[in-house]
């Protein structure tokens, strides 16, 4: 169990090296270089919640505002821009971490406002709280930022302080997070527009390589089902997800599997077909997908906690869980893939409409865990401007993340709001 009483420590693989600690530096405590050889055994980031004392000397959240291309609207709300928050934190050893708070209205129970004043009172409690290991501060922070409520706010800080960390002990956070890969591959998301405007997306992600589109419905069945067809004359040969954003009800989800055996046509994953509290029919669209079609169901809203998770287990309801660091934080998030994991559930990982910051550590845990099997981290590619210095490299679907310390990208600070 790590020191806020959750184990990190995932089945034994030559993917987590283990990092030892060595003596301390002023009042920080460095963990060992990387070992060169992958057959070390246990998970290098419990050991430095463990081992690794943080000592915060500056914490700070600024409004993170960036316009997207497009609209971009889903069965649950539209967004016009961006209106995140930014967290940078500074150690006494002089190492800057990031991280951010991604805002989506009725997906974050936070908007703007309010993550900005918790992301406030989360920075001065670390200012003035005394030097304590990672895993403590993580806890207080917890207590600060308990739950759903604040979760959006909870993993900007999480990632902040996490990536100041890997900063100091000079070790990129795909390593850190097991170091099974340094390259992942996302799909596109293509939000509700018209026909037409699918159509011209889906051409233009396939010139850039994009072979798995993520098509957004869950408004209107039948405008849904056209704008698939017309996705389909466009790039007959993608790979696709639905995802319905609670927008359907369990029998028009079925009639849309319906509607889709009929056009020969089977999309590899359905997303959070119903409302996230219809339970009932999310086991009801979950069995008849995965019985009569083949098609896996993921659950997205309907997963906002550990809690949900084993719910959604224990009664069979999905057969892939969705996570989302804006949904259940950082460490919440590592409990609920041990947890899935261990009862054979498939991982996606995705996020909410956010920067190359959020999405970059995000992409960073998804490469070093290699656990995933969908992976929906694409948004930064909606935003009309990229505020984000450094981090990885985007080559149309595939992020190579680099070996610079922590996840490698910033902000200018001076130029936040």
């Amino acid at each position: 169990m790590g020191p806020n009483g959750f184990s990190l420590l995932s089945p034994s693989s030559s993917h987590f090296p283990t990092f030892r600690v060595s003596a301390p530096t002023s009042r920080v405590r460095m963990a060992a270089a990387m070992p060169a050889a992958a057959t070390t055994t246990g998970f290098g980031f419990k050991n430095l919640m463990e081992t690794f004392t943080v000592d915060v000397q500056g914490a700070e959240g600024r409004p993170l505002d960036v316009p997207l291309m497009a609209p971009f609207t889903i069965a649950s709300s539209r967004l016009e821009k961006v209106e995140n928050v930014a967290i940078r934190i500074e150690l006494r050893n002089g190492c800057v971490g990031w991280g951010e708070a991604p805002i989506l209205p009725s997906v974050t129970a936070e908007d703007q406002p309010v993550a900005l004043a918790k992301a406030a009172e989360a920075c001065e409690c670390l200012k003035r709280s005394p030097a304590m290991t990672l895993g403590s501060v993580l806890g207080e922070i917890g207590g600060i930022l308990p739950g759903h409520e604040f979760a959006s706010v909870r993993a900007g800080v999480e990632m902040a302080l996490i990536d100041a960390v890997a900063n100091s002990i000079g070790i990129p956070l795909w390593r850190l997070f097991g170091g099974a890969s340094n390259t992942i591959t996302t799909d596109i998301t293509i939000p509700i527009v018209s026909p037409p405007e699918a159509a011209e997306l889906a051409s233009k992600y396939r010139k850039q390589g994009f072979r798995t589109l993520k098509l957004k419905v869950g408004k209107n069945l039948n405008g849904d089902i056209e704008v698939l067809q017309a996705i389909r004359m466009a790039y007959p040969d993608c790979m696709f997800i639905l995802d319905a954003n609670e927008g359907y009800t369990s029998d028009k989800a079925i009639q849309v599997l319906e509607r889709l055996h009929d056009m020969k046509v089977t999309p590899i994953l359905f997303e959070q077909p119903v409302h996230r509290d219809d339970w009932e029919g999310l086991g009801r669209v979950y069995h008849i997908a995965k019985d009569k079609y083949g098609i896996a169901v993921a659950a997205d809203e309907s997963c906002r906690s550990l809690v949900d998770v084993k719910k959604i287990i224990k009664e069979n309801l999905a057969d892939v869980i969705n996570i989302k660091l804006a949904k259940v934080g950082v460490i919440g998030a590592l409990e609920i893939i041990e947890v899935a994991r261990a009862s054979g559930l498939n991982l996606m990982i995705g996020g909410m409409v956010e920067t190359r910051l959020a999405m970059g550590f995000a992409g960073h845990l998804a490469a070093g865990l290699g656990c995933f099997r969908f992976i929906d981290l694409d948004t930064p590619l909606l935003l009309s401007e990229d505020p984000v210095v450094g981090g990885y490299e985007a080559s149309g679907p595939v992020y190579k993340f680099t070996n610079a310390r922590g996840h490698g990208g910033f902000l200018h600070w001076n130029n936040i709001a």
